[in-house]
C-alpha cells in the first residue's frame, strides 16, 4: 500500500498539472494543485487556491470544449477536451483538460481531479499543417487554371 507521503511526492513530481477541485453549488473550488500545475500556469497554490479555475480561460468563455466540459460536469461524467487557457503572464497556452469526478460513499459528487497537460506545439503544429494544406490546394488550383 502507498503511504501518503509517498504520494505527494509522486504527485508533486508528476510532469502534467494536477488540481482537486472542491465541488460548491455552480463552482468547482481548487483547493490543491502540483508544482507542475504551478510551472505549467505561472500562478503559485497561493494565487489561485479557493478560486474557481474558470480564470484560466480568461475572456475566452464561448469555446466549444467548455460547452462539452460543463455538459459532462452536470452530467456527474469524466471528460477530456482541449481548449485555449491563460498564463498568470497573459500568454496563452492549449491544455489537453481530464476532468474525473470524485463521488462519496452515498454516491455524492465532493470533488473533481483535473490533470493538464500543454499541448500548445501539437495545436500549432496541426494548424501549420491546416494552412500548408490550403496554400497547396490553392496553388493547385492556379496551376489548373493555367492549364485552360
Amino acid at each position: 500500500m502507498i503511504n501518503a507521503k509517498l504520494l505527494q511526492l509522486v504527485v508533486d513530481e508528476s510532469n502534467d498539472g494536477i488540481v482537486v477541485a472542491e465541488h460548491e453549488g455552480d463552482d468547482d473550488i481548487l483547493i490543491y494543485v502540483n508544482k507542475a500545475f504551478e510551472r505549467l500556469t505561472g500562478y503559485s497554490a497561493q494565487d489561485i487556491l479557493y478560486k474557481d479555475c474558470r480564470f484560466l480561460q480568461g475572456d475566452e468563455r464561448n469555446q466549444l470544449a467548455r460547452k462539452v466540459i460543463r455538459q459532462a460536469l452536470a452530467k456527474g461524467q469524466p471528460c477530456r477536451q482541449i481548449l485555449r487557457n491563460y498564463r498568470k503572464d497573459g500568454t496563452s497556452f492549449w491544455n489537453e483538460l481530464s476532468i474525473t469526478p470524485v463521488f462519496n460513499d452515498a454516491e455524492k459528487l465532493m470533488y473533481y481531479i483535473g490533470i493538464q497537460k500543454d499541448v500548445t506545439e501539437h495545436v500549432l503544429a496541426q494548424q501549420k499543417v491546416v494552412e500548408l494544406q490550403a496554400e497547396l490546394a490553392q496553388a493547385r488550383a492556379e496551376i489548373e487554371a493555367l492549364k485552360r
